[in-house]
């Protein structure tokens, strides 16, 4: 990822989503609590996750994806272990000829793309952010499919 990306907060004061005052509070929340800064903004009710997603999407270069509109391709996502699809919430979206790209929640989130990376050794690693929501809902579609073919698999 590109290390002179621009601050998240300077992105959302630049789209007029927050005014530097309430990026200057919810800095100092962040400085006390040590969480993310978004997370800080949207329990605030200062922005909306949505807001949040596309500020992200454009500080780290990563395109943002519905996975309620994409079709799931099963035979490739069952290529993976359930543990990493359940545990780490990484949701593996597509293998082409550029590489496989993960769905994630949050390119912050080291352990998870740790994992993703660990889990598509030899392959060039791509990320896509999507929303806690489309997160959920793909991973229960996930447990549905890991129930109905389980017989199949074994």
């Amino acid at each position: 990822m590109d290390k002179k990306k621009r601050l998240l907060g300077a992105i959302l004061v630049e789209k007029g989503l927050i005014n530097n005052e309430q990026l200057e509070d919810a800095l100092a929340e962040q400085a006390r609590t040590k969480e993310f800064l978004g997370a800080i903004l949207i329990r605030e009710f200062q922005i909306e996750e949505k807001d949040l997603l596309k500020a992200l999407s454009e500080q780290f270069n990563m395109p943002l994806v519905a996975l309620k509109n994409k079709y799931i391709d099963w035979d490739f996502v069952k290529q993976f272990n359930p543990s990493f699809v359940l545990d780490s919430k990484c949701f593996p979206i597509l293998k082409d000829k550029d590489g496989i790209t993960i769905a994630i929640t949050n390119p912050l989130d080291a352990w998870c793309i740790k994992k993703a990376e660990e889990a598509t050794s030899g392959f060039k690693l791509k990320f896509a952010l999507v929303s806690e929501e489309d997160m959920r809902d793909a991973i229960r579609r996930y447990k549905e499919y890991m129930k109905k073919n389980i017989n199949k698999l074994l």
